[in-house]
């Protein structure tokens, strides 16, 4: 028999600066929540400058972090990272050996990076309370090849990175728009040379002959209607999902965590492919299955009598100034849960704190230089709930909202649709 067990989840932690000297009650309310937990989680949304150095690969959306930062994590009750993200290779190999060196330092249970494809996709594993807590963390892009790890061959050495849940987006056309592209092509005289130059350094993407179109980089599928498709490679699922059944067998508590960016047109709904792979995780063994990527607050699932935490939004998003994009209010919003667990394993309810990111008082300079999440109150925090509850209905799941908090005390154990 086990005893009683917490696990705690956030929105993803971008995080630059360091908070631990910031002065605030409705911050502080925060931190004795998350408190109450045995495993209290986050994904870490950045990458190390420590003494291995990095070279920046990206453009405007490049960022980086001190190590201090790792310090203000654990200072305010973190003790398990996420690595897995389309931040962790910002600077490169350099900048995964930084971050490990320094998750490892501090003692976080952490997954998702690793010195090759082997190292990357192996999950964390840490006794945390009562329990022994397993962590498998990928990404699924999109994001360019050499930010995943690999493993070395014959011909090729190993490479530093992340751990990857293979995926490949491709937009759905009815037939006369189809041909119409296919026309184009010839007219503008595409031939696979030319697809190879310009998808480098990658090798350009497959296609199945007469049904798809590698369209300069954009691959157009023959379909009913317009759609955007988002295919889950199944060997590379089948990879994570026997991870997850080999630390189930172990009789571990199973967290499973996705980062992606395929969103949808309207980012707070849950893409399909979602929905899949998550139910299976779980049927896999996950105990809980947690997403960041859409910087929005999403939906929750009770699937199988495990959470699925379908997009956390954000819990720290130290963004730079100029990152105008990021104005709309639920970007700013969303909640804090902590998910309890009886002395069998089984899920006995959740409790929903919601959270506003930033205060006048935490001002940075801009709209998108807030600091710390506070407590969310009054009708601000009642309309984060209840915007949550009502997405959270579509997939059978009920959250009794009371003033400022939400709680959920009978987990529905079917599944959706």
């Amino acid at each position: 028999m086990k005893d009683h067990f917490c696990a705690v989840v956030t929105g993803q932690s971008l995080i630059t600066h360091d908070i631990r000297n910031i002065q605030d009650e409705r911050f502080a309310e925060i931190v004795r929540f998350l408190g109450q937990g045995d495993l209290v989680f986050t994904n870490f949304e950045s990458t190390i400058l420590g003494k291995h150095g990095g070279w920046p690969t990206k453009g405007r959306y490049f960022g980086y972090s001190k190590a201090e930062v790792l310090d203000a994590l654990q200072a305010i009750g973190f003790n398990a990272l996420a690595l897995a993200n389309n931040h962790a290779f910002d600077l490169g190999p350099s900048g995964v050996f930084n971050t490990l060196e320094e998750v490892e330092a501090r003692g976080f249970l952490h997954a998702g990076i690793g010195a090759d494809e082997a190292d990357a996709a192996r999950p964390g594993r840490r006794r945390l309370g009562a329990r022994e807590v397993a962590l498998l963390a990928i990404d699924a892009g999109p994001g360019p090849a050499n930010m995943y790890a690999d493993n070395a061959t014959l011909f090729r050495p190993a490479r530093a990175g992340v751990n990857h849940l293979k995926t490949v987006r491709k937009f759905g056309v009815p037939d006369g728009h189809f041909r119409r592209l296919a026309r184009l092509g010839e007219h503008l005289q595409s031939s696979p040379y030319e697809l190879a130059n310009y998808a480098q350094p990658e090798d350009p993407p497959e296609v199945a002959s007469g049904k798809e179109i590698n369209f300069y980089g954009t691959v157009f599928a023959q379909a009913a209607s317009f759609g955007r498709l988002v295919e889950v490679d199944s060997q590379s699922a089948g990879v994570h999902l026997s991870a997850i059944r080999q630390a189930a067998a172990q009789g571990d508590f199973v967290v499973a965590y996705l980062h992606h960016h395929h969103w949808e047109p309207g980012w707070q709904d849950v893409p399909r492919w979602v929905r899949t792979f998550a139910r299976a995780c779980i049927d896999a063994g996950a105990d809980l299955f947690v997403s960041h990527g859409a910087p929005v607050l999403q939906a929750l699932e009770i699937y199988n009598g495990a959470p699925i935490f379908y997009g956390l939004g954000n819990f720290l998003f130290h963004v730079h100034p100029n990152e105008n994009e990021w104005d709309p209010p639920e970007v700013w919003q969303s909640i804090v849960a902590a998910c309890r667990y009886d002395v069998s394993g089984k899920l006995e309810g959740i409790d929903l704190l919601p959270v506003v990111i930033g205060a006048d008082a935490q001002s940075i300079g801009s709209a998108t230089g807030r600091l710390v999440p506070t407590a969310a109150t009054g009708g601000a925090g009642r309309d984060i709930l209840e915007g949550f509850a009502t997405r959270s209905r579509l997939f059978g799941t009920d959250i009794a909202v009371s003033g400022s908090t939400g709680r959920i005390t009978v987990p529905v154990a079917r599944k959706y649709g």
